[in-house]
Protein backbone atom coordinates (compact mmCIF):
# COMPACT_ATOMS: atom_id res chain seq x y z
CA UNK A 1 0.00 0.00 0.00
CA UNK A 2 1.22 3.23 -0.72
CA UNK A 3 1.97 6.02 1.93
CA UNK A 4 -1.27 8.62 2.39
CA UNK A 5 -3.57 6.25 0.30
CA UNK A 6 -6.30 5.01 2.56
CA UNK A 7 -7.80 1.43 1.95
CA UNK A 8 -11.35 2.42 0.81
CA UNK A 9 -10.10 5.48 -1.63
CA UNK A 10 -10.71 5.00 -5.28
CA UNK A 11 -8.17 4.86 -7.23
CA UNK A 12 -7.50 6.67 -10.34
CA UNK A 13 -6.59 5.36 -13.54
CA UNK A 14 -4.35 8.46 -14.84
CA UNK A 15 -3.54 6.56 -18.11
CA UNK A 16 -7.17 6.98 -19.37
CA UNK A 17 -7.21 10.45 -17.21
CA UNK A 18 -4.39 11.37 -19.15
CA UNK A 19 -5.71 10.10 -22.43
CA UNK A 20 -8.89 12.43 -22.07
CA UNK A 21 -6.93 15.17 -21.08
CA UNK A 22 -5.35 14.63 -24.08
CA UNK A 23 -8.66 14.21 -26.40
CA UNK A 24 -10.07 16.80 -24.87
CA UNK A 25 -7.30 20.14 -25.83
CA UNK A 26 -7.30 18.03 -29.13
CA UNK A 27 -10.93 18.68 -29.92
CA UNK A 28 -10.48 22.56 -28.28
CA UNK A 29 -7.90 22.82 -30.83
CA UNK A 30 -9.35 22.19 -33.35
CA UNK A 31 -12.73 23.64 -32.54
CA UNK A 32 -10.62 27.01 -32.35
CA UNK A 33 -9.24 26.54 -35.76
CA UNK A 34 -12.67 25.80 -37.14
CA UNK A 35 -13.94 28.70 -35.90
CA UNK A 36 -11.44 30.89 -37.05
CA UNK A 37 -11.52 29.78 -40.44
CA UNK A 38 -15.20 30.24 -40.56
CA UNK A 39 -14.70 33.81 -39.65
CA UNK A 40 -12.44 34.44 -42.01
CA UNK A 41 -13.81 32.99 -44.70
CA UNK A 42 -17.55 34.62 -43.41
CA UNK A 43 -16.61 37.93 -42.83
CA UNK A 44 -15.05 39.04 -46.23
CA UNK A 45 -15.40 43.02 -47.18
CA UNK A 46 -17.63 44.17 -49.73
CA UNK A 47 -15.52 45.40 -52.79
CA UNK A 48 -13.45 48.93 -51.83
CA UNK A 49 -13.22 51.44 -55.33
CA UNK A 50 -9.58 52.20 -55.29
CA UNK A 51 -7.86 54.68 -57.68
CA UNK A 52 -6.08 52.69 -60.47
CA UNK A 53 -3.24 55.23 -61.03
CA UNK A 54 0.66 54.77 -59.72
CA UNK A 55 0.97 55.39 -56.35
CA UNK A 56 2.11 58.99 -55.50
CA UNK A 57 5.37 59.32 -52.70
CA UNK A 58 5.92 55.68 -52.40
CA UNK A 59 2.02 54.64 -51.54
CA UNK A 60 1.14 51.23 -52.69
CA UNK A 61 -1.95 50.61 -55.00
CA UNK A 62 -3.61 47.19 -55.21
CA UNK A 63 -2.38 45.57 -57.99
CA UNK A 64 -5.57 44.00 -59.35
CA UNK A 65 -8.82 44.95 -58.80
CA UNK A 66 -11.51 42.32 -57.22
CA UNK A 67 -14.72 44.40 -58.72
Amino acid sequence: MSAGASPGAPRINWRWTSLAIVVAGTLLFIGANAHLVHVALRSQPDCVQHLKSEGAGGTFRAAQSSC
